[in-house]
Order: C-alpha cells, then structure tokens, then sequence
C-alpha cells in the first residue's frame, strides 16, 4: 500500500495510462502547469495547456477520440462546462450511435465539483445529474484516492465518453491505494459499511458522511450499510437492492439538490423493484435547490452533515418500531 492524495492518485492514474497507451494525451486548462511531472515526462505534445475555451476544448477532444486517440481534458470547475454542452452531450455523447457504430469516442472529462474552498456559486455547483441524462456519456464521482486511480484507469480506457468529477474537498484528502491497483470497472458500487438496520447511499465526499453518522448510529444500537455508489452511470442497482433487501430501509444522502437529482433514481429504482422489503419510507438529504455560497459556514451549512443524517435515520428506524 502506498499513502497518497487524490490529486496524487489522479496524476499517477493519468501517468501510468500514458506510459501504457501513446494514443493517451492530456490538455486543458492549466494542465502542463498543475501537472509539470506529465509534461516532464511525455512533453508538449502529450501534455499541454489551452486558452481557457470549454467549448473549442471539448470539441477538440471529440474529433482527436474519432480520430482513435484518448484524449483526457480538465476544465477545472464542473459549470465550466456549460459553455461545452454542446460538444460533450450532443457530439461526444450521441455520434457513435449516430455513426451506426463506426466511430468510437473513448475521451475523459475532469472537472472539480462541490463544497469545500469556498469558491462561490459558478464555480461550486452540483451538476452531475444534468450528464447521467444525457444518453451516451458515463459519470463517475469516487469517494477514495484508491477509487479515483482505478475509475480514472478504467474510464481512459472505454471506449465512451466518462466524466470523472472530483469533489473539490476530497483533493488533499489521503488515504492507502494499492500499488498494483488496476482499472476498477465502472458501474461497481462498494460496500464501505455493513449493517443490517438501515442502508445509506452515497457518493463522493457524503460517504465520509455517511459513515461518520454510521458510528454515531452504532452506538445507539442502530447498525447501517453505508454503500459507496462511486460511479452514477453505469449505476449499480444489484448492490442497491441487495442492500435494502437485507435492511428494510434506505436513506440516500448528497450534496446536489434534491429534485430530479442522482437520490430521486435511486428511490424510484427501490420503490419499482423493492417495495415489498421497504420496512419504512425512502428518504432523501441533499443540498438545497439554491446557488451555492461563498463563505466557508454558509457553505458547510449547504451541505447534508452527519447530524441529519443521524435523525434521519432514528426518526426511520424508532418510527418503524413505534409502529
């Protein structure tokens, strides 16, 4: 085991693709700065910095993937990508089926997304629902240094579009990453957890969440499998369901506000296909359907803390027991 960052497992994932594929190249915005070990290493034509235009990026991107390169492009903040919508969903995402197969468009998508450094409400906004309903694209939003080389690893080598956002707190985090960690196939949710009194879904930073409030719960006798979704689209509902099988209740917890958002499906899934093992209604906690905030408090306030989580929980398993 090695002790890394996430920031440091993303450059070793990006690093030890690069060595393994030459058609793999990474440009964006800042890129050959924040990453002068990769442009060290492969040089300008592999590694490069761009003028700061979503748009003309992405599309860049989608034609050198046609062209049966791998390009991998960081436009810094997720709303950046409002001014590549375009380029991302409608071509990258839908122009292989288009093609009737014959083109394939295997390029990656880094963005950072989510509370943390306090950098105001167009730069901290929780889209990652707007890009799992756009046919075509994969989403992925780890929680672990370890997730993020192995999801990064595996998402540079489909052959689709993959948005790999990372939530802006989970940068510095550490934690232990295998040396010998190999691509983690997308669509595998992880158990961080088990219990048997309650399931807790999550992704990203609200699994630390999740399982803090987990420790609280346990001593009050309340045991709780927190689930890891780790990648959004292609979902893992076997693990979902083989968890509220087994617990009778479910809570799914995350930043993005609540309408329409990754927790809304995730009910849906549980209410169509395993209604009979509900002990107890679904709920939800997200942030709030408001423009993020600038100050740091008001920011954490924004965000679901374990506290609610803890209540949430009791108010499902003492009702259900009340009852």
């Amino acid at each position: 085991m090695t002790q890394m960052t996430v920031n440091d497992a993303i450059s070793a994932a990006l690093a030890e693709e690069m060595r393994r594929d030459p058609s793999v190249l990474i440009f964006g915005e800042g890129v050959a700065t924040k990453r002068r070990d990769l442009l060290g290493e492969f040089g300008p034509a592999r590694v490069r910095n761009t003028p700061l235009a979503e748009g003309i990026i992405a599309g860049t991107a989608a034609g050198a993937a046609a062209t049966g390169l791998r390009p991998v492009i960081d436009l810094l903040f997720a709303p950046f990508l409002c001014y590549a919508m375009d380029e991302i969903v409608n071509s990258a995402g839908k122009l292989r089926y288009v093609s009737g197969g014959q083109f394939k468009f295997p390029m990656v998508v880094l963005a950072m997304t989510g509370a943390g450094w306090g950098v105001g409400a167009q730069h901290n906004h929780n889209i990652e629902s707007w890009f799992v309903h756009s046919p075509g694209l994969k989403m992925v939003m780890p929680s672990t240094p370890a997730d993020f080389k192995g999801l990064l690893k595996a998402a540079i080598r489909d052959d689709n579009p993959v948005l790999v956002f990372a939530d802006i707190a989970l940068g510095y985090s550490a934690g232990e990453v295998p040396e010998d960690i190999d691509a983690i196939p997308l669509g595998q949710a992880a158990l961080r957890r088990a219990g048997d009194d309650v399931t807790l879904v999550s992704y990203a930073k609200t699994v630390g969440t999740c399982l803090a409030a987990a420790d609280r719960l346990a001593e009050a006798g309340i045991s709780a499998d927190v689930l890891d979704l780790r990648s959004l689209k292609p979902l893992d509902e076997d693990a979902i369901l083989r968890s509220v099988a087994k617990t009778g209740r479910l809570v799914v917890v995350h930043e993005a506000s609540r309408l329409c958002g990754v927790g809304a499906e995730v009910a849906a899934l549980v209410a169509e296909k395993a209604f009979a093992s509900l002990r107890a209604p679904v709920l939800r906690l997200t942030g709030p359907d408001a423009p993020a905030p600038a100050s740091f408090p008001l920011e954490q306030a924004f965000v679901p803390q374990a506290d609610a989580v803890v209540a949430a929980v009791q108010s499902l398993v003492h009702g259900a027991l009340a009852a």
